[in-house]
């Protein structure tokens, strides 16, 4: 509830203002009015307990307006009427955190939660049987926001992005009303924070909206007599996150979007000093936003004793997920105390000191009507079922993956058959089981297709399947389907990475004829570009120039850009290792390819058939032509190893749960000290790194004299020892 002890006599000064008895003459009662509105904004959208009616608000709403245009040079930027003000740039520009996004570990059962409250501990060097109370809220399914204030004011919003960099929304975040404009934040001596949130809509306002869309798609039917194809919306998380993004603020405030602030990213005092210490708790610090006029989670946010009751209420929220009026795909554990939280710290990952419990994937029964193929980018035919409507976890499903012939057997799949699906995390839809039980016999056998069957010429292409391999693939494109699939990888964030060539980009462009072949995307038509809608002179100039730096990128991206059957990052990165032009390769026989540790037989083959095969040659040639670099880079060559290193030249295994660094983490480290990470304990194995939970893999280790076990804190401190020397 509202309190109204946060604006003292709002009720006297609401009446006196929309009565006439205060005139907005001066500066004065200009800022008066503005505090006022916001105070009544909070009341409705934050707290959804309004003290006036609406049409009051609509008159101090257009009493500020009306001041501001007579006295325009007097404007305050945090009024409310700035909410929704101009479009978003063409393109809105990426800027990096104050202090990093990072994920959540997650866990699915009691079991993960008590190992992780052990691992708390044992981090913590705390007593075993010891309580740890842990701060515990919903796990919103929505869209992440980080919200920058300095000096009280709004002054910068974005989205999550890849955890360091997110897109700009300061336009949209001023539209979503449950945002304040300005918060006293110099109340607690912070002159910057940056805050984290998600934004959402609730269940009840998703609903309204598709009604809305029906009910202008009906009146467009009944007044032309044509249907109106205006899309329903999929679900509220797509919805919110689309509505971050969209061009024109104006349009973001009709999706009643709300901004839930869960934490605390970053706080600094006017010396540049961290304030974030101040707080005792998290539980504390939630307080604190939500005095400041933040919406945060309200009696759903508790602090459990210990975990015992953290596994009590996660197991009670499960069971009543669909009741709560927002999207929730779990529950955030936090440990409460802050001090507890900075002894913990992080990993380049997740904080140490919070983790996800993750609801079971939610399942619904549906039928299998049809199986559909796709072609891949090196020919892998990939089969996708077609299934009837199905609503699961707020979204619609139609097709899902297959993966490949294999699952169709071990499934036991058949067109119409009564099938179980689930949305693994809530997100991927999966097929868990058929119900043979149920069928009539008129279900049909899948019968997997013997030729490409995207191919529509005369000439058909039988399938091969390699040894060793589940997938069927198409050798030899004679239609033009894999082009496409060649070029979206090429463009993609893991090769060439062109920002702007998305997709569906790539695919219009494909249909209007300006991109057929790599070398295309290094010479396209931009003026023609200009005529095409959503396409303004920004956005051309921006594409134009994220693919003039693709063209400088090092060979290593470049090699694994080209799609060549298993040649996958690593193994680009120890070709570009060996050679000082891409070119250079089609000179390679078997023998030079298998001298480079890690390169098998049959990546050594699929290169040699790429390279010396003369159409590719004329193809990287023209590229070279275009400007794109096939010369080695600085950032092709090896890093320097010190011979000295304890690492140099050995191999090495992760195995349980590492406190310190994430997985990834550890192997990069051991790569850049000389060390070769794989996968499993042999004689081959010369240290193995155990974790929490190390499992077989440490036992069998033991049996084997010629393997170095070391903790986390020992891989650590040999690592630091080569930096020192």
């Amino acid at each position: 509830m509202a309190d109204f002890k946060t604006f003292p006599h709002w009720d006297t000064i609401t009446e006196e203002f929309i009565n006439g008895q205060r005139k907005v003459e001066d500066f004065n009662q200009y800022e008066l009015l503005i505090e006022l509105v916001a105070f009544h904004e909070r009341c409705y959208y934050v707290y959804h307990d309004p003290f006036i009616s609406d049409l009051k608000f609509d008159q101090l709403f257009k009493l500020l307006k009306v001041f501001e245009q007579s006295h325009p040079e007097r404007l305050l930027e945090h009024s409310p009427t700035q909410r929704v003000g101009s479009d978003l740039s063409e393109d809105a520009p990426s800027v990096e955190h104050l202090s990093p996004m990072l994920s959540l570990e997650n866990s699915y059962n009691a079991e993960d939660l008590l190992e992780w409250d052990q691992q708390i501990k044992r981090l913590l060097q705390l007593p075993a049987d010891m309580a740890i109370e842990y701060a515990i809220e919903p796990k919103f399914d929505g869209g992440s926001i980080a919200l920058v204030y300095e000096n009280d004011l709004l002054v910068r919003a974005a989205t999550r992005g890849n955890g360091v960099l997110g897109e700009e929304i300061t336009a949209n975040a001023k539209a979503i009303r449950s945002i304040p404009m300005s918060a006293k934040f110099s109340d607690l001596g912070i002159l910057k924070a940056e805050l984290r949130g998600e934004v959402l809509i609730k269940k009840d306002v998703f609903a309204s909206l598709n009604e809305k869309r029906k009910e202008e798609n009906i009146a467009f039917f009944n007044e032309t007599g044509k249907e109106n194809k205006i899309p329903l919306f999929a679900n509220a998380r797509n919805t919110a996150t689309g509505g971050l993004r969209m061009k024109d603020p104006k349009e973001v405030a009709k999706r009643g979007m709300e901004a839930f602030i869960y934490t605390f990213g970053y706080a600094v005092d006017a010396n540049n000093e961290n304030v974030l210490s101040k707080f005792t708790s998290h539980h504390e610090s939630m307080d604190i936003l939500s005095n400041l006029g933040f919406k945060v989670p309200g009696a759903e946010r508790e602090v459990c004793k210990n975990i015992e009751e953290v596994i009590k209420k996660c197991e009670n929220w499960q069971i009543q997920r669909d009741t709560y009026p927002y999207e929730i795909d779990g529950i955030v554990v936090k440990v409460d105390a802050r001090d507890l939280q900075e002894r913990a710290g992080f990993t380049a990952h997740h904080p140490r000191w919070a983790i996800a419990f993750k609801f079971k994937a939610q399942q619904a029964q549906s039928e299998l009507l049809d199986v559909e193929y796709q072609v891949g980018k090196i020919g892998t035919i990939t089969p996708v079922a077609k299934i009837k409507p199905t609503e699961l976890a707020g979204v619609t499903i139609r097709s899902i993956s297959l993966h490949n012939e294999d699952f169709i057997t071990s499934k036991d799949l058949r067109i119409g058959d009564a099938i179980l699906i689930e949305r693994a995390g809530d997100v991927i839809p999966y097929i868990s089981k058929s119900f043979p039980e149920l069928r009539n016999g008129s279900e049909k056998i899948i019968q997997f297709p013997v030729h490409c069957p995207a191919n529509q010429t005369e000439t058909p292409v039988s399938l091969v399947r390699e040894q060793g391999e589940s997938a069927w693939r198409c050798p030899q494109c004679v239609c033009g389907a894999q082009n496409l699939q060649r070029i979206i990888f090429h463009v993609s964030k893991e090769a060439m990475d062109i920002d702007g060539l998305g997709a569906s980009i790539v695919e219009r462009f494909f249909d209007l004829g300006f991109i057929k072949s790599l070398p295309d995307i290094y010479n396209l038509p931009y003026e023609k570009l200009i005529q095409l809608d959503n396409f303004k002179e920004k956005s051309i100039n921006n594409l134009k120039n994220a693919i003039d730096k693709a063209k400088t990128n090092p060979i290593h991206r470049f090699l694994y850009s080209l799609g060549i059957h298993h040649l996958g990052k690593k193994a680009s990165r120890l070709l570009a290792y060996e050679i000082d032009n891409v070119l250079e390769l089609a000179s390679w026989n078997k023998e030079r390819f298998l001298q480079i540790k890690d390169i098998g037989p049959v990546v050594a083959d699929n290169a040699i058939a790429f390279f010396q095969d003369q159409v590719n040659i004329d193809l990287l040639e023209k590229l070279a032509e275009l400007g794109v670099n096939l010369k080695a880079t600085a950032e092709d060559r090896p890093k320097e190893v010190s011979a000295d290193s304890p690492f140099n030249g050995k191999t090495i295994l992760f195995t349980g749960t590492l406190m310190v660094m994430g997985r990834k983490e550890a192997q990069e480290k051991a790569e850049m000290a000389g060390a070769k990470n794989i996968s499993a304990v042999s004689s081959n194995l010369d240290f193995l790194v155990v974790g929490e939970k190390a499992g077989s893999k440490r036992k069998k280790a033991e049996e084997i004299p010629s393997i170095t076990i070391l903790t986390e804190n020992e891989f650590i401190a040999l690592l630091n020892s080569e930096t020192s020397s």
